[in-house]
């Protein structure tokens, strides 16, 4: 699962799309945000039209039988509007934490922080 998860971390840094699809169930679950595949690339389409520079860097990961823990630092410098935020060119640097589910190789399960720590940082 550790070399998995940074196979999909390199498809999600490079952008691809199609690469991170096979990753991710077409049902998948997400806390507190709609479900699916679709609306997942959907979420990392608009923040990478925001941070087209954003890359994700794994401080820690911990598996566990079907499960993934995460720890991540994401940085980037904000060009794109992204939240109803207009851009401000600052550069943000954030922690991040998400526990996934995987069943048949694709993730179908996901929860974790939200982008408050990253709007703090646009509108602070």
């Amino acid at each position: 699962m550790h070399a998995w998860y940074a196979d999909f971390l390199e498809a999600c840094n490079r952008r691809d799309f199609a690469a991170i699809r096979e990753f991710i169930d077409p049902a998948v679950r997400r806390a507190h945000l709609p479900g699916g595949a679709d609306a997942w690339i959907s979420d990392l389409d608009d923040l990478f039209r925001a941070f087209p520079d954003w890359q994700w860097r794994r401080i820690q990961l911990i598996v566990e039988d079907d499960r993934i823990a995460a720890h991540l630092r994401a940085s980037a410098t904000h060009l794109g509007a992204f939240r109803g935020v207009a851009p401000t060119r600052r550069h943000v640097n954030v922690a991040e934490f998400t526990m996934y589910r995987v069943a048949k190789g694709r993730i179908v399960e996901s929860s974790g922080t939200g982008p408050h720590e990253l709007l703090a940082q646009l509108t602070g």
